[in-house]
C-alpha cells in the first residue's frame, strides 16, 4: 500500500472515529439528533480539508528543513489558527445551542477554540513529527548514499594509480632492447602492456585474487630489471593455499614499486625485493621486504598512502592491518592482513601454479 493510501486512510478513520465519538458522548449526556449527526460528518470535511491544507503548506515550504527556533513557532501558530477556524465556524451553531449558556459564560468561545486547538495539535504533531522523521530518514540516506558514492570514486581513482615516472622509463628501457635485443624488447613491450591494461581495469574492480595480482607484479619486476639488471633481485614464497583469495588490484605493484624507489634504487649495489604470504587464523597475511633505510619523509610517500587508504575504504576496521618498519639495519618491511571472510573472498586449496 502506497503512503498516500495510508495517508487518506488515516486522514479518513482518525476524524470518523474522534467526532463520532463526541457524538456518542453527547448522545449518552443528551439525545440523539440528526442535525448533531450531519454537524459530526460536516466536520469530519472540514477537519480533513484543513488539516490536509496544513499538509500542502509545510511540504510546499518546506519547514520540516527550517532551524527549530523558526520550525516551532509555525507548528504551533498553525495548531492555533487551525482550531479558531473551526470555533468560529461551529460558534453559530454552539450559540443557538446553549444561548443561555454563553448568557451567562461568555468565555465559554475560549473554552471552545481551546478544545479545537487541541484535537488540531494531536494532527498536526502527529503529522509534523512524522514527516520531520521522513525527512530526516531521508536526508541520512541521502548522505550515506553521497558518502558511499564519494567513497568509491575515490578508491577507484587509488586503484587505477601507476606511476607515469615508471611508463616514462619503461619505455626508455625498451628504446634501448629494440636495436640490442629485439626479442626482449618484444617480451617487455607485452609485460608494459599487461600493466597498462591491469591499470585501466583495477578502477573496475574492488578486489582481485592474489595470483593474478603476482603477475602483474611479475611483469612490473621484469620491466625494471631491464633498466636495474643485476642490481635487482626478486624472491617469491606464496603459500598455494593463498592464490585464490581476493586483495585489492595494484595493491602489490604500488608498494613493490614503493621499495624499488626508495629503497633498491638508492642502494649502492643494488637489493632485492620479496614478497612472502601466508594463512593465518582465516586471515591472509602479506609481507613484503625489501634493500633500503625507512626515512620519515619517504616513510609518507605516496604509495604507502595510497595503500593504507584503500584498505580502510574496502575493509573498514574489519581486522585490517598496514604497517610498514625497519626489520635490520639494510631490509624494511611492510606487513598486510586481510580477512579472508570478507564478500568476495574465498579459497581453493590444493591448486598447481606456475607461479614462484
Amino acid at each position: 500500500m502506497s503512503k498516500k493510501a495510508i495517508y487518506w486512510i488515516c486522514q479518513s478513520l482518525g476524524w470518523t472515529v474522534l467526532f463520532f465519538y463526541e457524538l456518542w458522548v453527547y448522545t449518552l449526556e443528551f439525545a440523539f439528533g440528526w442535525d448533531m449527526f450531519f454537524l459530526a460528518i460536516a466536520n469530519i470535511v472540514l477537519s480533513i480539508l484543513l488539516t490536509h491544507a496544513y499538509r500542502l503548506v509545510i511540504r510546499e515550504r518546506n519547514w520540516v528543513n527550517l532551524p527549530l527556533y523558526r520550525f516551532v513557532p509555525r507548528v504551533l501558530l498553525s495548531g492555533l489558527v487551525l482550531g479558531l477556524v473551526m470555533a468560529l465556524i461551529n460558534f453559530p451553531i454552539d450559540l443557538s445551542t446553549l444561548r443561555d449558556t454563553f448568557s451567562s459564560e461568555p468565555y465559554l468561545f475560549l473554552i471552545s477554540w481551546l478544545a479545537w486547538t487541541k484535537n488540531m495539535f494531536m494532527w498536526v504533531l502527529s503529522y509534523t513529527a512524522y514527516h520531520y522523521v521522513e525527512n530526516v530518514r531521508a536526508t541520512e540516506v541521502e548522505k550515506i548514499l553521497l558518502k558511499t558514492s564519494v567513497r568509491e570514486v575515490e578508491a577507484k581513482v587509488l586503484r587505477s594509480q601507476l606511476n607515469p615516472h615508471f611508463v616514462f622509463n619503461a619505455l626508455n628501457s625498451i628504446r634501448a632492447l629494440v636495436s640490442e635485443n629485439p626479442a626482449k624488447a618484444q617480451q617487455s613491450i607485452t609485460q608494459l602492456s599487461n600493466l597498462l591494461r591491469n591499470s585501466l581495469l583495477a578502477d573496475r574492480r574492488k578486489t582481485v585474487e592474489l595470483r593474478e595480482e603476482l603477475k602483474t607484479v611479475q611483469d612490473y619486476l621484469a620491466l625494471e630489471k631491464v633498466r636495474y639488471e643485476d642490481r635487482l633481485t626478486d624472491d617469491f614464497h606464496i603459500d598455494p593455499q593463498t592464490l585464490f583469495l581476493q586483495i585489492p588490484p595494484m595493491m602489490l605493484q604500488t608498494l613493490v614499486e614503493n621499495g624499488i624507489k626508495h629503497g633498491v634504487q638508492k642502494a649502492v649495489k643494488g637489493g632485492f625485493i620479496q614478497i612472502v604470504t601466508f594463512l593465518e587464523n582465516e586471515h591472509l597475511h602479506i609481507h613484503i621486504r625489501n634493500t633500503g633505510v625507512l626515512g620519515g619523509k619517504e616513510s609518507g610517500g605516496f604509495g604507502l598512502k595510497n595503500t593504507e587508504r584503500r584498505l580502510q575504504l574496502l575493509y573498514g576496521d574489519d581486522a585490517t592491518l598496514f604497517r610498514i618498519f625497519q626489520e635490520s639495519e639494510e631490509v624494511v618491511r611492510a606487513e598486510i592482513v586481510l580477512p579472508t571472510q570478507t564478500e568476495g573472498i574465498f579459497r581453493r586449496e590444493n591448486t598447481k601454479t606456475n607461479l614462484p
